[in-house]
């Protein structure tokens, strides 16, 4: 028989083991039911390589999407689908991410000697930032984890037959999941990020930095380059869930998964060169795309605006548009020494990139020789 002394020790016993096992609930992550395989332990594991980054970042409040059922997420169109993946909100920080990707990471003895300045230089400047180096190996599975529910653009990724290709996608998938700054391997950090942009610019108002490449004010440019003015995509800067990014991403896994079944996705046969298919070109058009969509932009008539090449052709400060601001060409090009652009000691220079053609077969690159 319980006297009242043991029924109140049980009772409190009880209670606690109660409160002891929600808890561990609670705080318990969110895993799959089904038993996992050894891809997703990869998978995982890749994404665990990667910590948070080190500045405290306060998080404001992102717009709430309507809760919707798996059926209903799966059946929207793939744009849609990224846009309740990766919600964009203009208020928030810039991440403190530097990402980059090369075969190696400056870990292996195998990493070129000649990239550690320039990848040094970017944690040198961004001391409070996460920089990370994604190997060739790991970035499937980094891409996997970051799109899980999006079996199409792992297809896609996986498609594309050169490696310059799965670069090129790289930056812009792991921008719009976790935005930051992409910049290529052979590109040196001039200035930390914080001084690419004026002091009395509202940050909040800004959720994409980009740069121009190319500005030839000449008659016979088109044969010299693919657009009369070229942003750059070997340098980026972003907050995650930009509509820029979403097109972009959206438009190359069509193009790749069309070019699949269409039987022309091989390293010698496919309907579109690399500028056009996944570099500067299709980068260039989604930007104008955004800025003369006029579900983000109207006139003061309430009209879609009309911007063009025009409207950056010649400029040497910075030009916002909306929620984009565009660096002139002196910024990511400092010392091409054509264009306008000035030398590597201009206040507006902020990354030089030296053109080491890492994409390119290794017989036909800068790096590793004399």
């Amino acid at each position: 028989m319980l006297t009242f002394r043991k029924s109140l020790i049980a009772a409190v016993f009880l209670i606690t083991f109660i409160f002891l096992l929600r808890s561990s609930h609670s705080s318990a992550p969110q895993t799959p039911s089904s038993a996992s395989t050894g891809e997703e332990n990869d998978d995982a594991a890749a994404a665990a390589q990667i910590p948070e980054p080190r500045q405290a970042e306060k998080k404001k409040k992102v717009t709430s999407l309507p809760r919707l059922s798996s059926e209903d997420i799966a059946s929207m169109p793939l744009r849609e689908r990224l846009r309740y993946q990766f919600p964009y909100d203009l208020e928030s920080k810039f991440p403190a991410y530097i990402w980059q990707t090369w075969k190696y990471t400056p870990a292996s003895g195998s990493f070129e000697e000649s990239l550690r300045p320039f990848e040094a230089s970017w944690s040198e400047l961004h001391p409070g930032f996460v920089h990370e180096v994604v190997p060739d190996d790991t970035a499937f599975h980094l891409i996997r984890y970051l799109y899980a529910s999006m079996p199409e653009i792992q297809e896609a990724y996986q498609a594309l037959p050169l490696a310059v290709l799965k670069a090129d996608f790289f930056r812009y998938l792991i921008l719009l999941a976790r935005g930051g700054i992409y910049s290529d391997i052979d590109t040196i950090a001039l200035k930390p990020a914080i001084d690419w942009l004026p002091q009395d610019f509202d940050r909040s108002t800004i959720g994409l930095v980009i740069g121009i490449e190319a500005d030839p004010d000449r008659p016979d440019w088109h044969q010299w380059y693919s657009r009369r003015i070229q942003f750059c995509q070997w340098t980026i800067q972003a907050k995650p869930g930009h509509p820029v990014l979403r097109d972009i991403v959206a438009t190359i896994t069509e193009d790749t998964l069309r070019m699949k079944r269409e039987g022309i996705l091989t390293k010698s046969k496919m309907d579109k060169s690399i500028v056009e298919f996944t570099g500067p070109a299709v980068w260039t058009d989604t930007v104008f795309r955004y800025f003369n969509n006029p579900e983000y932009f109207r006139d003061e008539n309430g009209n879609a605006k009309n911007i063009t090449a025009m409207d950056f052709t010649g400029i040497t400060e910075h030009k916002k548009v909306g929620d984009v601001v565009v660096l002139p060409i002196t910024s990511f090009s400092p010392g091409v020494q054509q264009m306008g652009a000035e030398d590597v000691d201009h206040p507006m220079a902020f990354v030089k990139h030296e053109f080491e053609g890492t994409w390119k077969p290794e017989w036909e690159r800068k790096i590793g020789t004399q």
